[in-house]
């Protein structure tokens, strides 16, 4: 069952309206000019003294991310130790080393000396695409292997060790040196994709927690000893809120199982924070973790939250944390960060067209964030342990102004009281290991400041994606590392006072993303109760009406009367169509959840794919609109004195649009209005299989301002149907989506016919490929795969067919994707918890499983057994097989099937092959060699090329999308040349000097 209620405020809410409480909270209670004054000596003691040249700081001032260096270095760390192949591994140090100038002058002797060796380096390596020859190659394995080491010792200043026996030996070491530190153990690893890695990571906290108890010491407070850090999403494979039910049942139990082995050695087991649609999930598993501890181990006060204070919700998450926690009569140990996956957020709401961002956008309030959270956590010492990570020294300062503050006021009966009896531990201060050494070399000098070391533990592989992150976090210019290691940065600038409001983001709203042109067409993010509710009631109240079918004598009668509406429309001018357009567009948006429910149960989408379907209608509504404007103005063209030229577009006349059943909005909607705000008329033939959906665009649109007989629905087969109204005479164009075959028919019809020659628009579907070598991230491969093969159950035209997998790695990225399909979730497309329903009929169906049972016999079966149960009709489970060539693949299978292939040698063979298949649709490129995807993707016959994402859901305008070959005409849906394509062009030629010369030229002479 999903989740009934929200913990937590709505979290799209006005940057500035959010700010202006965190303020509120902090007005007289924080003095920053004092904190600034004892923030200073830090800051310049460090600048006079600072850290070794391999400490974050350092090598941020030596090689700033934003620096063409610094982001080589940063991709070689990123992806060069999982390379298992010298020669991918030489391809990828030429492509990133070449891309810099690592001769040019650095400031310190090392780095100079590091700068050298790097450019001097370079001459061993081939140019980029180029094989080099023996002794270059000899060379250039030598620079690779020093490369190599370089990066693993760069790994090691911001990894503890590579297991827990070696952590605990290197914080026995640097305890020698600092007495009193403390750490908590951050065991690396990325979300789960399997239940295996989550077994794995499981087995390894386990591990962890066993090896830290140890070396405890049980009688002290958990705040006296080392901890661990642990990540719900390493914990299970779909730790997502669409699963609600199963992350409660089998999530629970494994950490349920941590915590006891943390209480029984009184150590810290800290939930490290993730993103902001997993948040109500994770404290739906965290408050249930808490009852757990009330019942069984009331006395342990170690278990702890992280919690993000960029996040809009941050303060009413600590009010929360410490309501719950006197609710169950326990302590808890909260972290406080900032957070680290800014971008992803920004980006995520973006693309989701949400109403606002849920994390703030300008630096500062992200700052005044954190601080009234750090003051709402220490005015709770009955329920609250609080921990403070920052680098910040200004931050620094200011919590130990209001933690001195706090505790004056401790008789203030405003403020929590600690149960009698109950000794009561402070608060602590909290690093990254490898981070912020300098500055908390200077905090630590009072010996009443105490400080935890976050500190992962992990392979150097495994460090990959944990290294970028806090890499672009702390590089990034306006972090407070950053500016610390810049020394044109003022120290007055630095500790500039973030106590104030800025009344507009530092961002254009998802709303605004497109510029004042276009509006982004607004989402739903279904993490968010009360948005899920009102598309569930939607569905209960949703019953699919019935079309009635047209017949094939009405057809005459109907491109009759479009051909009389076309002279009215088209002389309609191209600003009032557009607006006509427009109102489409609101009507549709504010329809979304009715369109939603309508496609779930006529079409079998799901809530995320039927959702992302009414956004694509609206932005191809709204998108239209503005191109035509653009492209129907008249333009003027040079020429001769005394001559004008004027080019124009005109509507052609009456079009038939022929949609497919796999978007039977978004397709639908989208011909349809291309061929309306260019002036021409409409006959629309939908799949018969949606036609109530594509009855209700034509309403909307009705509504909206088209006249009847410019737009008219003609429900029916396509053998019926849609052959008469192709074969029409008056008929003056066709678009078309949905199969090859069907689109040479189309083509062929139109070219027996007599009379005028009418254009063509078809897009069909391919064989579509996605290639991966072996500097990929497995983990971001397999996401890109399921979604891409098996989301929609496959029924997408650009849905991913064949996967192309280097040898070298194909072992474990085909294990790992095999992992997570086991665990996508098949059944009625109603539900939040299904990831794919059934295909859209009893013929698609029977289709399918023709092609599956000459797949089993002809290729390896990778997911043997794999049933969909039969509850819900045609449904079809994801099904994998490999083959031993790609051109064994010859036709295209519309389902959640994918065929997988091994390579070697020269990814280009590989695009030579799947060229050849004839198919130019999608390709996925998965390589972090960015010259090979540039050559890869300039060869490829392709009309969309994706590189290190999935290769679905292109969105109007943005990607615009249509294939070449067998795969469609162009010109792409949704991009700046598919409306002059319904359009007939008109030149204007007007001799000025016929009525007594050129008045403008005799005037200027």
């Amino acid at each position: 069952m999903p989740r009934s209620n929200d913990r937590l405020p709505f979290p799209y809410r006005p940057e500035a309206e959010v700010l202006a409480r965190g303020l509120a909270a902090l007005e007289g209670a924080l003095d920053w000019n004092a904190a600034a004054q004892v923030a200073t000596p830090w800051i310049r003691a460090v600048r006079q003294n600072p850290p070794p040249f391999w400490a974050m700081e350092s090598l941020l001032k030596e090689y700033p991310i934003s620096s063409a260096e610094g982001l080589a270095l940063m991709r070689l760390a990123e992806a060069l130790l999982r390379v298992p192949d010298a020669e991918t591994a030489v391809a990828l140090t030429a492509d990133q080393l070449g891309r810099a100038d690592f001769g040019a002058a650095a400031d310190s002797a090392l780095a100079r000396l590091s700068s050298s060796a790097i450019a001097m380096s370079r001459h061993f390596l081939p140019e980029s695409g180029q094989q080099p020859g023996l002794m270059a190659r000899l060379g250039a394995r030598t620079v690779v292997a020093a490369t190599l080491r370089a990066v693993q010792l760069l790994g090691r200043q911001f990894v503890l060790g590579q297991d827990i026996a070696e952590g605990l030996k290197e914080a026995e070491s640097a305890r020698r040196r600092q007495p009193g530190l403390r750490l908590s153990f951050d065991m690396l690893g990325e979300g789960a994709r399997t239940d295996e890695d989550a077994l794995r990571y499981l087995a390894s906290y386990r591990s962890a927690i066993t090896a830290i108890a140890v070396a405890s010491d049980p009688s002290l407070h958990p705040s006296r000893n080392d901890g661990i850090s642990i990540k719900l999403s390493a914990l299970h494979p779909r730790y997502e809120d669409a699963q609600h039910g199963r992350v409660m049942a089998e999530l629970v139990p494994r950490v349920w199982g941590l915590c006891e082995a943390a209480a029984d050695a009184n150590i810290n087991l800290t939930i490290d924070a993730e993103e902001v649609d997993r948040l109500e999930l994770s404290l739906e598993v965290f408050e249930a973790l808490v009852r757990r501890v009330a019942e069984h181990c009331p006395r342990w006060e170690g278990l702890g939250l992280a919690m993000q204070a960029y996040q809009t919700r941050a303060l009413e998450l600590v009010a929360h944390v410490a309501s719950l926690a006197r609710q169950n009569g326990v302590r808890l140990m909260c972290r406080l960060v900032k957070g680290a996956y800014w971008d992803t957020e920004i980006k995520r709401a973006q693309e989701l067209g949400l109403p606002a961002y849920p994390v703030f956008t300008h630096k500062h309030h992200t700052d005044v964030s954190y601080l009234a959270c750090a003051k709402a956590l220490l005015e709770a010492p009955d329920a609250i342990f609080p921990q403070f990570a920052t680098h910040n020294a200004g931050t620094i300062a200011a919590i130990l102004q209001m933690a001195a503050r706090t505790a004056a006021a401790g008789a203030d009966p405003q403020l929590g009281a600690l149960p009698s009896g109950r000794r009561q531990p402070g608060f602590e201060l909290q690093r990254l290991h490898g981070m912020g050494e300098g500055v908390y070399r200077e905090v630590l000098k009072n010996p009443q400041v105490s400080c935890r070391v976050y500190a992962p533990v992990g392979e150097h592989r495994d460090l990959l994606a944990y290294l970028v992150r806090r890499l672009l976090e702390n590089g990034a210019n306006s972090s407070f590392v950053h500016q610390l290691a810049d020394e044109s940065v003022g120290v007055d600038e630095l500790l500039v006072s973030p106590l104030r409001l800025e009344r507009e983001g530092s961002l254009p709203l998802p709303s605004d993303l497109y510029g004042p042109q276009r509006r982004n067409s607004a989402g739903r993010d279904l993490a968010v109760v009360a948005w899920r509710d009102e598309l569930l009631s939607a569905h209960a109240a949703c019953a699919v009406p019935p079309v009635a079918p047209a017949r094939a004598e009405q057809v005459p009668a109907a491109v009759a009367r479009a051909v009389d509406a076309f002279h009215a429309w088209n002389g309609t001018p191209v600003a009032q169509r557009a607006a006509v357009m427009r109102l489409a567009a609101d009507a549709c948006e504010q329809a979304l959840p009715r369109l939603c429910a309508l496609m779930v149960k006529e079409a079998h989408k799901g809530w995320n794919d039927a959702v992302a379907e009414v956004r694509e209608a609206v932005d191809f509504l709204r998108y239209y609109a503005s191109e035509a404007e653009r492209v129907m103005t008249p333009q003027s063209l040079p020429g001769p004195t005394g001559e004008s030229n004027t080019l124009r577009l005109e509507g052609r006349g009456a079009w038939v649009c022929i949609s497919p059943w796999n978007f039977p909005l978004a397709i639908f909607t989208g011909q349809v209005a291309a061929a309306l705000v260019t002036g021409n008329t409409v006959l629309a033939k939908p799949a018969e299989q949606t036609p109530a959906v594509a009855q209700e665009a034509v309403r909307l649109l009705h509504a909206a301002g088209v006249p009847r007989d410019a737009l008219q629905l003609l429900n029916g087969p396509g053998e019926t149907i849609g052959a008469a109204l192709v074969a029409a005479p008056d008929v003056a164009g066709v678009a078309f989506t949905g199969s090859t075959q069907v689109a040479r028919l189309i083509h062929r019809s139109l070219a027996a016919r007599d009379g005028p020659i009418v254009p063509l628009i078809a897009e069909t579907g391919g064989i579509n490929a996605m290639v991966v070598d072996s500097t990929a991230l497995p983990e971001q491969v397999t996401d890109a795969v399921v979604q891409s093969a098996f989301r929609s159950a496959g029924q997408r035209c650009s849905a991913l067919r064949l996967l192309c997998v280097h040898e070298a790695v194909a072992d474990r990225v085909i294990a790992m994707i095999r992992g997570a399909a086991r665990e996508l979730v098949a059944g009625d497309p109603s539900h939040l918890s299904t990831d794919l329903g059934p295909v859209i009929d009893t013929e698609a169906c029977e289709t399918i499983r023709r092609h599956l049972a000459v797949l089993r016999d002809s290729a390896t079966d990778l997911l043997p057994g794999e049933t969909a149960g039969q509850s819900v009709h045609n449904l079809i489970a994801p099904r994998m097989f490999e083959v031993d060539s790609i051109s064994r693949v010859t036709q295209e299978i519309f389902g959640p099937v994918l065929q997988v292939v091994r390579w070697r040698g020269d990814p280009m063979d590989v695009i030579r092959q799947v060229n050849a298949l004839g198919y130019g649709l999608t390709l996925g490129l998965q390589t972090r060699i960015d010259s090979r995807a540039q050559a890869l993707a300039g060869a490829a016959r392709t009309g969309n090329v994706y590189v290190n994402r999935n290769m679905i859901g292109a969105v109007v305008g943005v990607q615009p999308f249509g294939g070449e070959g067998l795969s469609g005409t162009g010109p792409k849906a949704g991009g700046p040349h598919y409306l002059p394509r319904f359009c007939a062009e008109r030149t204007l030629t007007i001799n000025t000097t016929a009525a007594g010369g050129n008045v403008a030229l005799l005037a200027g002479a």
